[in-house]
């Protein structure tokens, strides 16, 4: 969909500014869909800006590089910051309002002491190797959307354990969101787009195409009749094997709704990897089947659950 370009976005930097913005949106009849990022946007943040305007009739982007979900030796300082670029390409997309708060306007007191625990869900996958990310994930989008009360919040299908999160929180906390999942979107040559692929030298980034090309050779075995886990998952690490600059951390085959590990794939089963393309971490993700559905299609958001 193409977007009505506004002359210029609302900048908001602080919750007094936010919700001056957001009051006048309320009295305009205008619906709010939210997109959270960390800024560094790129054409998959877009596309989730693309979106949220076939959701809602007024888009806010939030760009906070949120230090409760990097830990120790992560790379929280040399996060890519560059504020004024992502207001240009979110103006570009029609945003209405970027909220770009610093630390002190997310957490006045300071680093909170309630935090949202991600419980069983957050435990596999990415959170085995870090610990506190999704708790600090959880809590920070908890608060984005109580500070900016959207009716949709929309996230991408490539941070796949996140989405799954973001969506359980919803309903295990009646936060009355609706959380859409949108599709990765890729590089042309398979490359899942991410804010951190430009660490990536030349080399390291023709290496990092190993990692879609492996679930790509998982998902047409699938496609082949190919169920099993261990199978599936060989074919995604054999590929990685082929590559010297890479390091896997795992290959695993999940429900994308649970996250609960599987031995037997189904149509819309999950295949998750991630690893290192030198020193930058890379995860992606393939639900198995060419016209797999979104897992949460169809799903109640606590809100309408409770009509």
């Amino acid at each position: 969909m193409t977007a009505t370009r506004p002359a210029e976005v609302a900048i908001a930097r602080t919750r007094e500014e936010l919700s001056a913005e957001l009051d006048g949106l309320a009295r305009a009849g205008a619906s709010v869909a939210l997109v959270p990022t960390m800024g560094a946007l790129h054409e998959g943040h877009l596309s989730l800006v693309d979106r949220a305007h076939t959701l809602a009739d007024a888009v806010v982007v939030s760009i906070f590089v949120n230090p409760l979900q990097f830990g120790l030796g992560e790379d929280l300082s040399r996060y890519p910051r560059e504020l004024s670029r992502d207001v240009e390409l979110a103006a570009s997309r029609g945003v209405r309002l970027v909220f770009a708060p610093g630390d002190g306007d997310m957490y006045p007191e300071g680093a909170p002491i309630v935090r949202v625990k991600p419980g069983p869900m957050g435990e596999g996958l990415c959170g085995r190797f870090r610990p506190g990310h999704f708790e600090g994930v959880l809590t920070v989008v908890a608060k984005l959307f109580g500070l900016v009360r959207p009716q949709v919040a929309v996230f991408g299908r490539k941070d796949l354990q996140q989405a799954a999160l973001v969506r359980r929180m919803e309903r295990d906390l009646d936060l009355g969101v609706r959380v859409d999942v949108a599709p990765t979107v890729r590089e042309e040559d398979g490359l899942a787009l991410s804010s951190r692929n430009a660490y990536l030298s030349p080399d390291e980034r023709r290496h990092a195409r190993a990692f879609h090309r492996g679930l790509v050779r998982a998902d047409e075995a699938f496609q082949g009749g190919e169920t099993g886990r261990r199978a599936l998952t060989s074919l995604v690490e054999s590929e990685i094997r082929d590559h010297a600059g890479l390091e896997l951390q795992y290959v695993e085959l999940v429900d994308p709704e649970t996250l609960v590990p599987l031995e037997t794939a189904g149509r819309g089963s999950a295949l998750a990897v991630a690893g290192f393309s030198g020193a930058t971490r890379l995860i992606d993700n393939v639900l198995l089947g060419a016209d797999a559905p979104d897992p949460g299609v169809g799903r109640p958001t606590s809100v309408e659950r409770a009509r």
